[in-house]
Parts: C-alpha cells; structure tokens; sequence
C-alpha cells in the first residue's frame, strides 16, 4: 500500500467547498468560528473571501445566524469541532435549525479519539448520539477524501439539515473516482459469507485490512461502509445479516448511541441477529499520539481482526 494517498477528510471538507462554488453553486456560504486554518474552510476563504463568514469563537451564534441565512435562501455550511458544533450549540442545532427543519449544513471536524493530543476535552465520541436524536437530521461520516468530497456536494443538493463528520487524521484513500455517494445508501467493499463488518469513517480502512488477515485465516468477512448513518440502507444492512449471520459494528465514536446501537435496533426489530459493538466504550478518552489511541482504544485492524475470529469460532 505504499502508492496509497492518506489524506485528512477534514481537507476533503474545505477543497469540496471551493470546487462547489466554482461549479456554480452560487448560493453557497461558509460559516465558521474562527477554526478555518483547522478546518480547511479557508481554503474556500482565500477562493471566495466575500462568501466566507468568521462567527469568532461563539458556535452558538454561529447555528442561529446560518439558520437565518437559509431562510433567504442561502446554503450556509457551519463549520467548527464537532465537540464544539454538536456539543457546545447542540441547542441552537435542535431548536433553530432542526425544529424548522431548515437548510442548514453542519461540517464537524476533529472527532473521535483521533484529534489526540487534544485529549478528553475535544475528542467527541457523542455526536452520532446528538445528532441522530435530531429528527429530520441527515447524519453523514465518510471514510476517505473521494467520498468526503462526495457527501458534500450530495448535502448540498439535499434540501434540508445535514450533519458531516470529518476527521483530523489522514486516511487512506480506497475509494476510486468511479465511485459514487448517495445520502442513505450502504457500500459492500468485499462480499463475504462468515461474519459481516460493517464501519464508517476512518474505521473502514481498519476493517478492510482486518478482512484481508481474516481471509488469509479462511473466514472470508463481509465489509460493508455505512456512511449515513441517519437514514441508514435498511435493505443493505439486512441481506447482510441475513447472508452471514452475524455482524460487527466499528465505529470511531462510543458504543452508545451511534452506528453499533442503529443497527441493533433496526436488526433487533426486523432481523434478530448476534451483533458485536466495537468503538469507544463507556469512558473518555485522554491526550496521546492519534494512533497509540485508536490502538488503545481497540479501533485498530488488529483488534476487529480479533474480535471477528473469535465470534466465528
């Protein structure tokens, strides 16, 4: 895999913005409190400065004012942390733009336990549960720059309040630009009959790899990439279930409330299953190296690979 990109969907995030306004996205608008440099929103800043608005560091007031803005008929994208955008204005996002159900994108970087050194404070493993509890919300996490980019211009043709999901750390990039991203809509990556894996974000890398040791073990898994988490492929998770008979979830966020809790609820109601969880239990992260933490944290190939042949046996 040496010839494989490892790019920052965070940056996928920013070059989205800039390449949907020179496609003619006029009403496009970028908002966001003062983290552009971290955000990448100020590559569309340089590009488009007159269309870029600093909030400062008040994320509230950064939500009310894009809601605003998309009553005029603007598309604002309100970009922060996702501590901060989901966390901190997490009643701004219910009450001003999820109540009204109106236009308003949300483009949340820096999650999960990869931000790192920033530790506990910043590293938010919640905002799958927050913002899924939205109802209306679109809740979108992709896992590599093609399908970052993707999601973007997908959210802003949807009409409607999305959440995006980016991340801080650089990921490989599988996906080929063949591939195409649809809100609500799963991915098989690698057709499988003994157990499936299903991920997003940057765990779906971690699980392509755990399905090639897995293979060479002679259980051949079923990887799936879920990247909308909110509306989730019912269809797609389903016939997976049903093919293998059973099914690990791997998320970069808590085990509470985010993709390993939908699709229990959805495979408990509709196709009673053995599920195994694999994300962030019930407990903060600390400060550390990206890396160390995933590995600490069980979010690495080496765990999911473990985790699996042990459910198969």
């Amino acid at each position: 895999m040496a010839d494989v990109k490892n790019i920052a969907t965070r940056e996928s995030y920013g070059n989205a913005l800039k390449e949907l306004a020179a496609e003619g996205a006029d009403n496009l608008v970028v908002l966001d409190a003062d983290l552009s440099a971290a955000t990448k929103t100020g590559i569309f800043k340089k590009a488009y400065p007159e269309r870029h608005i600093n909030c400062g560091i008040a994320e509230a007031n950064m939500i009310c004012t894009a809601a605003g803005l998309s009553t005029m008929g603007l598309v604002p994208f309100a970009s922060s942390f996702a501590m901060f955008a989901a966390g901190r204005a997490f009643e701004q996002v219910r009450n001003s733009i999820g109540y009204p159900h109106l236009n308003v994108k949300i483009g949340a970087t820096h999650a999960g336990i990869s931000v790192g050194e920033d530790g506990a404070s910043h590293q938010c493993c919640e905002d799958f549960a927050l913002m899924r509890s939205i109802p209306g919300m679109v809740v979108i996490c992709p896992a590599d720059d093609v399908e970052a980019k993707q999601a973007v211009k997908a959210a802003y043709k949807y009409e409607g309040p999305v959440y995006l999901r980016f991340g801080r750390l650089a990921v490989p990039v599988f996906h080929d630009e063949s591939y195409k991203f649809e809100i609500g809509k799963g991915e098989v990556i690698r057709e499988g009959k003994d157990v499936t894996i299903i991920a997003n974000g940057l765990m779906v890398a971690e699980a392509i790899e755990a399905g090639k040791a897995l293979a060479e073990k002679g259980i051949v898994a079923e990887i799936i990439n879920i990247a909308t988490i909110k509306p989730l492929d019912e269809e797609l998770v389903i016939a997976s279930a049903k093919k293998t008979g059973k099914v690990i979830t791997v998320e970069e966020h808590s085990i509470i409330g985010g993709l390993g809790e939908a699709v229990c609820a959805l495979l408990g109601e509709k196709c009673p299953t053995p599920v195994k969880r694999i994300g962030v239990n019930d407990e903060f992260g600390h400060s550390g190296p990206a890396k160390a933490l995933l590995k600490q944290f069980g979010l690495s190939a080496e765990n999911i690979e473990k985790v699996a042949e042990e459910f198969v046996k």
